[in-house]
């Protein structure tokens, strides 16, 4: 599901395929504009755009495919005639933050968490081992795109931002300081369920420069945190080619969720030193490698995640809460919004 907007902000919300052509999705916008109410007279010749929170604007051909994949953190599909293409804004709720208590006070970290875990191994789990290899090998010439590794790689990243912006919309140093409790609270729950990927994206959102710099913030936090962050972050280290990581997932067992961008680079690097061919010979050693990379992949799959199914009311709200993660991902926006909770030191 996917909302597409208009230039007045409204929007229809549509149901499509990750692979779907732009010429599909303008056709199920201009059907569901059809039938609404704000839009008695239906557009003539529409055009897909894509909007980021600083307003820069692209424009699809309706041959282009997956184009959901394409999307940052805060980027927006539009739908509007050529004409109106200059009027497009970014939504008023990127542009202008409004600060407020969060919704994750009222949640507990072990649900939080939970429903981190869940979802990460869902997308995970959706990846074809195929998909790294020609993420890294072939890229955009590749004959089809890896879709669900470029969401797992999207996911990553939103869970950094959603760290930032929940504590730097927060007015109150003392709700402040708990929030920082809970998400190192979270990152611990998150590692010890063997998810990587949610435990480091925790990790590197309380390492985002808006929020290390929050010295009252930081200094509010109990000696146990403190020090429980610090052995986090000499996880997140990557100094020795990222030693500790290393260390720490060749001592897991499966199931587990690796922290996929490291992945992609080891990947890279290996693609990128070793050539495939010399002369009209296959470099197979080079193969091995690539195969071994791609069994260890799939051995961090080899057992089935317990699936939490419980339906509670509560559940329900974390887990669309989860599902749904409001974030701004405007680094100069986050940083303003940093120095106006604790100036800086002069």
């Amino acid at each position: 599901f996917c909302r597409v907007y208009t230039p007045d902000h409204s929007y229809v919300t549509i149901r499509s395929r990750l692979s779907c052509r732009v010429g599909e999705i303008l056709a199920l916008v201009r059907e569901k504009l059809q039938y609404s109410e704000d839009q008695p007279v239906l557009p003539g010749n529409l055009i897909l755009v894509a909007v980021t929170s600083a307003g820069e604007k692209a424009v699809f051909r309706p041959s282009d495919e997956a184009v959901f994949t394409t999307l940052g953190v805060n980027t927006h599909l539009f739908t509007c005639e050529p004409s109106e293409l200059e009027s497009l804004l970014p939504l008023p709720e990127e542009i202008h933050w409004t600060p407020g208590d969060s919704k994750l006070h009222d949640m507990s970290a072990e649900e939080v968490s939970n429903q981190l875990v869940v979802f990460d191994w869902e997308l995970f789990s959706c990846v074809h081992e195929v998909e790294f290899v020609c993420y890294v090998f072939h890229g955009e010439q590749s004959r089809w795109r890896p879709l669900n590794l470029e969401l797992v790689l999207q996911r990553c990243s939103e869970v950094q931002h959603w760290v930032a912006t929940e504590i730097l919309q927060c007015q109150s140093l003392p709700k402040r300081v708990q929030l920082l409790r809970k998400f190192i609270k979270i990152a611990a729950l998150c590692k010890q369920q063997q998810d990587l990927l949610s435990f480091l994206a925790v990790v590197l959102g309380l390492d985002n420069p808006a929020v290390s710099r929050l010295r009252l913030t930081w200094e509010g936090l109990p000696g146990k945190f403190r020090k429980q962050f610090q052995q986090f972050e000499s996880i997140a280290d990557p100094s020795r080619n990222h030693k500790s990581y290393r260390d720490l997932i060749t001592s897991l067992r499966p199931p587990l969720i690796p922290f996929t961008p490291l992945l992609l680079k080891d990947l890279t690097f290996l693609h990128e030193s070793c050539k495939s061919f010399h002369g009209e010979l296959v470099n197979f050693e080079k193969m091995h490698k690539v195969a071994e990379m791609v069994r260890i992949i799939r051995r961090y799959r080899s057992s089935q995640l317990a699936m939490d199914t419980e339906t509670s009311p509560s559940h329900l709200q974390t887990k669309a809460y989860v599902r749904q993660l409001q974030v701004i991902d405007n680094q100069n926006l986050l940083f303003d919004m940093s120095c106006k909770l604790e100036a800086k030191d002069t």
